[in-house]
């Protein structure tokens, strides 16, 4: 099978992912819903074969993972003409198989994945941590790419990204955007954030906060003036709060808190809900810190932060659970799939029952 004739099948179909599993034929998921290839399934020495034309075809050499201790590998490549691609190699059951993600060569664009003005809003603040949440796959790598595309073409200056890998390759535009990949560039999402505050950053991109030495280092980094952007695979605004301080010992969870209710701008929450028509639509908790949320912060009130949120609406501001509220108004959503990705089972039934939805 010519893996270049693969992929691109893969892209006109618009699938996300493709599945190089042996003991199933190739499959494809396209919308969240998976599909098969018409074809046998793969053997062990098939998948490997496969993947070792992807290995090849990124320039990379699959003995030194063959040989290693290590259990997954990952890494993007990419295909004149074509796309990028990010792809995870893994060991299961005695033999090897890989994800591959398909990201397509040109930029999203908001409208296009029903990105709302006020996520886009987030890209006019000029310093602190904005954080983008929500679990793998929601699309979080996207609504941050239509954020970095915005500044890149709204302010001039030096936008620094640390991903892992590459997914969105941004070419310069009012701004110079630099973008290092971990592991191929540095070593460390630590190390690439101390590195960044000697390149005169006046945007970073960190891909995801994900230890107390990273988030420590990155929030000071918003501290000093900086505009920083990073993920957490957290659901809402109150529990990515609690993750970032639990992160840390008790002794030190009382100055993290400090430092967060100074700097953090706000959290937006996303996750990708089925549609009554087989498709997917995003649901969003956008959080903006104004000042009561800011001391909801720094007293460990975190969990009376929905109430503010859900009050917030003239400043851009919407919880989970009234997003999911319009989408069933909208009838793009059954009360039945509102309900099961909901933050508030109860309370959501009881507002949809009084809108006799």
């Amino acid at each position: 099978m010519d893996i270049n004739e693969l992929l691109a099948q893969m892209i006109e179909e618009g699938a996300s992912d493709v599945f190089v599993v042996p003991g199933l034929p190739l499959a494809y998921a396209v919308d969240g819903h998976q599909h098969r290839m018409d074809m046998a399934p793969l053997a062990p020495a098939h998948t490997e074969e496969l993947l070792r034309r992807v290995y090849a075809l990124a320039g990379r050499d699959f003995g030194p993972f063959e040989a290693s201790e290590n259990h997954d590998d990952d890494f993007s490549f990419a295909i004149a003409g074509l796309g990028r691609f990010r792809i995870n190699v893994f060991r299961q059951r005695g033999s090897y198989a890989a994800v591959i993600r398909v990201i397509p060569f040109s930029l999203p664009r908001p409208e296009d994945y029903n990105i709302p003005p006020e996520v886009m809003a987030c890209a006019d603040f000029q310093k602190g941590l904005v954080l983008v949440t929500g679990p793998a796959g929601a699309g979080k790598s996207t609504t941050l790419a239509c954020l970095i595309d915005r500044l890149n073409h709204t302010r001039s200056g030096h936008i620094v990204t640390m991903e892992d890998p590459i997914e969105f390759v941004h070419r310069h535009g009012t701004s110079i955007v630099t973008q290092r990949e971990v592991p191929t560039d540095v070593a460390t999402y630590a190390e690439a954030l101390r590195s960044a505050m000697r390149e005169s950053p006046d945007v970073i991109l960190l891909g995801e906060m994900r230890d107390a030495e990273t988030i420590a280092t990155a929030v000071t980094a918003a501290e000093m003036a900086q505009l920083l952007f990073s993920t957490l695979h957290t659901t809402g605004a109150a529990t990515t709060v609690d993750r970032i301080v639990d992160a840390f010992p008790a002794n030190q969870q009382r100055q993290i808190r400090i430092q967060l209710a100074m700097v953090l701008q706000a959290v937006v929450s996303q996750q990708l809900v089925p549609t009554v028509d087989g498709g997917v639509a995003p649901a969003w908790e956008i959080m903006v810190a104004n000042p009561a949320i800011r001391n909801l912060i720094r007293e460990e009130k975190t969990h009376q932060m929905d109430s503010v949120i859900a009050a917030g609406g003239a400043q851009g501001m919407r919880t989970m659970d009234q997003s999911l509220f319009d989408l069933v108004k909208e009838g793009r959503v059954t009360r039945e799939t509102a309900l099961q990705f909901s933050n508030h089972t109860e309370a959501l039934a009881k507002h949809l029952d009084a809108a006799s939805l």
